[in-house]
């Protein structure tokens, strides 16, 4: 119980809940399902005065009564849908933007393995690092685990409160009548308010275990897929890669199944108290009723003191029915709260992440203006270069890191050139695009430089893709230009050619008061590179100098 209150008090502090905004949206939905209890009452009591066909100005109050009720639990429960959703969704946001600055500052990419550099996060994620986390996960804790929390405030917490007032109302109605119906009610309205919900979360608790593990990793399996495609078929791997997926998503399928079998029972209660009570209370109304004395009045007869009269009797069997509103949506509150409690252990596993792993350190960025870091798949070139590029903690000013799976927008070629600097002009675009060896290509496009991507990577091969980023690279305006990878995909020989233009400070690519390191696999032996980084699998790093003489 204690580490449930601790996750509520959790949940309130992350969504910074406005108490105010709150009781505002309680006392709504009070004031909605009062209008329903107090309806339900009074409409009995229409019903019953009615039969005795009293003068229509005795009634005329009553109906009135009832119009305005009718009316009013519809304007209440608007009003409390608007209120509510205005505190989830101002909470909601909160929470991203807290959510943001944790992955900005938290070490999720880092290496977590002593003494050996990840060559990419994915890498790290096959190595079978538990703290590492796909783009996929990433989506589901920025998108659905935060609407898993906004849904806490819609369905849980507002529909609690006021299942709780509206219960003790309609308690203390029924007790003003008789005090054995309203003990009943009491029982009924603990059983579905109770043992319900505790139902409904256990069986939310085991979907949550099986079901978003497996919807976690079918989302971060078919991002793979997307984004990947094109190379997991040429390693024979996209078979594999699409049938981890499908079978990801048929355990979440099969796990949703059972769980849905066991909240089947946890619906079961509600009819069932609903029923016991009802039946409990018109027994007890039939005794009270037989008790009285008949009292012939006007025609009719009414009962002496010692039992109830017709109004009551019907007051006691049908405000019961109406009762049953407030506790009903509990067991979806239990398991509104059991989704947004490992939705929020979730998330603070971001925030544990930088305190919780020690730093690995990584050696300085050398000097020289052309740099080269060689080595083999695997052993950490990519993590070296992000870490000199500061993505660990704060970028550093004047330096730019362009990822070999940099982001190509379904926009115009132009528009995608523009990422790297906002005012380059068509003349710009055209010459860096011609330096990096896209000339034939951009003169194939029909509108030249403001032709539409469509789809983006997708609308382009995987050569020009790294050409079109090379020439972004080239294009920005930082002075430290950091290249994961610039020449893969591309012919040999204008993968060489292109890439000791870059390492040559006399190639005529790069200013030569710039500097610019590339990751490179194989660094063609013409190279004029002034410094190499050889990074070897298992972290080791040897660098050589070379000084023109």
């Amino acid at each position: 119980m204690r580490a449930v209150l601790a996750d509520f008090r959790r949940i309130r502090e992350l969504l910074e809940l406005s108490r105010g905004r709150m009781a505002l949206s309680v006392g709504w939905g009070v004031l909605a399902l009062g209008s329903g209890l107090g309806l339900a009452a009074l409409a009995a009591w229409l019903i019953a005065r009615a039969w005795q066909m009293p003068p229509v100005l005795d009634l005329s109050l009553a109906v009135v009564t009832v119009r305005a009720l009718g009316i009013s639990r519809g304007l209440c429960r608007y009003l409390e849908r608007l209120a509510t959703h205005d505190v989830a969704l101002r909470a909601m946001t909160t929470a991203r933007t807290t959510t943001y600055r944790a992955l900005a500052g938290a070490d999720i990419w880092r290496p977590r393995r002593t003494g050996a550099l990840a060559e990419s996060p994915e890498a790290e994620v096959r190595q079978g690092d538990p703290t590492q986390l796909r783009r996929g996960e990433l989506l589901g804790r920025v998108m659905s685990d935060i609407d898993d929390l906004g849904a806490v405030v819609v369905r849980a917490f507002v529909p609690i409160a006021v299942a709780l007032i509206l219960s003790l109302l309609a308690v203390g109605l029924l007790a003003s009548i008789s005090v054995l119906a309203a003990v009943i009610l009491a029982v009924a309205l603990g059983l579905s308010g109770i043992i319900a919900p505790w139902l409904s979360a256990r069986a939310a608790r085991e979907a949550e275990l099986a079901v978003k593990a497996d919807r976690t990793e079918f989302t971060a399996e078919a991002l793979t897929v997307l984004d990947h495609a094109p190379e997991l078929r040429v390693a024979g791997r996209l078979s594999d890669a699409v049938g981890l997926a499908r079978a990801a998503g048929q355990r979440a399928v099969a796990a949703e199944d059972r769980a849905a079998a066991r909240g089947a029972w946890a619906a079961a209660v509600l009819p069932l108290s609903i029923g016991a009570s009802v039946l409990g209370a018109l027994l007890i109304g039939i005794v009270l009723y037989g008790s009285g004395t008949p009292i012939p009045t006007a025609g009719f007869q009414t009962v002496a003191p010692g039992g109830i009269t017709p109004m009551a009797l019907t007051v006691l069997v049908l405000v019961p029915l109406s009762a049953f509103e407030a506790v009903a949506v509990l067991p979806a509150a239990a398991q509104a709260l059991t989704t947004g409690r490992a939705a929020l252990h979730r998330l603070d596993r971001l925030e544990r992440a930088e305190s919780d792993t020690p730093a690995p350190t990584f050696p300085p960025l050398p000097e020289g203006r052309r740099i080269a870091v060689v080595g083999p798949s695997g052993a950490g070139k990519t993590t070296l270069l992000m870490a000199w590029a500061e993505l660990f903690d704060t970028p550093r000013p004047g330096v730019t890191f362009f990822a070999e799976d940099a982001h190509l927008f379904g926009t115009t070629v132009l528009e995608n050139l523009r990422v790297a600097r906002g005012d380059i002009t068509v003349a710009e675009a055209e010459s860096a695009l011609r330096a990096v060896g896209a000339g034939d290509w951009l003169d194939s496009l029909p509108d030249g430089v403001e032709t539409d991507l469509v789809g983006g990577a997708a609308a382009v091969s995987g050569g020009q893709r790294r050409r079109i980023l090379l020439a972004r690279a080239l294009l920005s305006p930082a002075r430290v230009l950091l290249l994961d990878e610039p020449t893969e995909h591309l012919e040999a020989e204008a993968g060489a050619e292109l890439l000791c233009r870059l390492l040559d400070e006399s190639g005529g690519l790069v200013d030569r008061d710039r500097t610019v390191v590339v990751v490179t696999h194989q660094l063609p032996p013409e190279a004029k590179a002034d410094t190499i980084v050889r990074v070897q699998p298992g972290g080791a790093v040897s660098i050589d100098r070379f000084i023109p003489a």
